[in-house]
């Protein structure tokens, strides 16, 4: 249970924090805000890692979660519960965000398609684009997840969350203005669920994408990397 916690609490601290400075930063504004909302999702999960790290894990992600599971890291019992604990901590904190903005109704964003005031996720060119996006940059972020927290990574493995957060605070400046980059399906579900709208329409490609790109990552990851039993 301790490490069904601790992943509901590091994936309320990335949804607050990251959702947060985005609306904070009035995201998509100008390039200064996607700048630093990447920086608040990556210094997010450099905190956590370090954090919680030595206790689940830190995934604080389903896609993660998946592709640890499928590279045979952890079992089938222990992902689904870490799954159902991260959307949880990411609603509570999607409920926090809500409150806080709505005592500040000029505080929204653009990000996607519309404004949002929970840092909600939507697809600004089409599903068909942001599910690309999603599918291409969760691949590429569990990668890095896999290969800095192996075992066979030597002195290196120290340093793996903040190889991980870097990389993250990467794939938001590049998806920010296509997608809101969302690569967590627990990180879209929270907000999408108190924004409504588009945000809720287009949360499946904020489900669907990160999952096949996790998914990916592992079966790529068992072809280049050591099988860790």
């Amino acid at each position: 249970m301790k490490k069904y916690l601790a992943e509901l609490f590091g994936t309320f601290v990335l949804t607050l924090l990251g959702c947060g400075a985005a609306v904070s930063l009035n995201c998509g504004h100008d390039a200064a805000s996607v700048v630093g909302t990447a920086f608040a999702f990556g210094l997010a999960v450099v905190a956590m890692a370090y954090t919680i790290g030595g206790i689940s894990g830190c995934h604080i992600n389903p896609a993660i979660t998946l592709g640890v599971f499928l590279s045979g890291r952890m079992s089938g019992k222990d992902a689904g519960m870490y799954i159902v604990f991260q959307v949880i901590g990411a609603i509570i904190a999607a409920a926090v965000l809500a409150g806080i903005v709505s005592t500040v109704p000029e505080a929204s964003i653009t990000m996607g398609a519309g404004a949002h005031h929970t840092g909600a996720n939507a697809c600004a060119a089409g599903t068909t684009n942001g599910l690309i996006v999603e599918i291409v940059l969760t691949f590429i972020f569990v990668m890095v997840v896999l290969g800095a927290t192996s075992r066979t990574n030597g002195a290196t493995n120290n340093f793996a969350g903040l190889a991980i957060g870097l990389s993250l605070v990467l794939i938001h400046l590049v998806g920010i203005n296509f997608t809101g980059t969302s690569v967590n399906p627990a990180r879209s579900i929270g907000p999408a669920l108190f924004e409504g709208g588009k945000a809720l329409s287009d949360l499946w490609v904020f489900i669907v994408g990160p999952f096949i790109g996790g998914a990916l990552a592992a079966v790529v990851w068992k072809c280049i990397g050591s099988d860790e039993k």
